[in-house]
């Protein structure tokens, strides 16, 4: 990612920050400008989500490229927040621990950096939620 995209994009990794139409009630992330549902009729708002999901499906990675080979095995999932939203994440727990149904919560942590001087990043990633 280069670090004008980061920048853009940093309201909504810091802070979980999609959208919410007010006509059908879905919510979205990342934020849209329009409602793939009501398209033009859809009357959208920032909204905030709260952070909390479950897991929906996942998968373990066991090899990666040189930037992430240090994090290897890691667990990539696709969460639906409580809100409804689906993203897809990295749950920083031991990937045997990872399951579907799991419930988790958001967590800040370093997503990466631009070169071996460059800046560090952070944004949002998710932790299972204590049993």
């Amino acid at each position: 990612m280069t670090v004008p995209r980061f920048w853009r994009e940093q309201p909504s990794r810091y802070n979980l920050i999609g959208s919410h139409c007010k006509t059908c009630g879905n919510y979205y992330y990342p934020i849209r400008n329009l409602c793939p549902e009501c398209r033009r009729d859809g009357d959208m708002e920032q909204y905030k989500f709260k952070g909390t999901g479950k897991i929906v499906t996942y998968t373990v990675t066991h090899t990666s490229s040189d930037e992430f080979s240090d994090l290897v095995p890691y667990a990539l999932a696709i969460v639906e927040l409580d809100e409804g939203a689906k993203l897809t994440t990295q749950i920083v727990d031991e990937p045997d621990k990872v399951a579907t149904g799991k419930r988790v919560h958001s967590v800040f942590r370093k997503l990466g950096s631009d070169g071996d001087a460059g800046i560090i990043y952070y944004g949002t990633k998710f932790e299972l939620d204590k049993e």
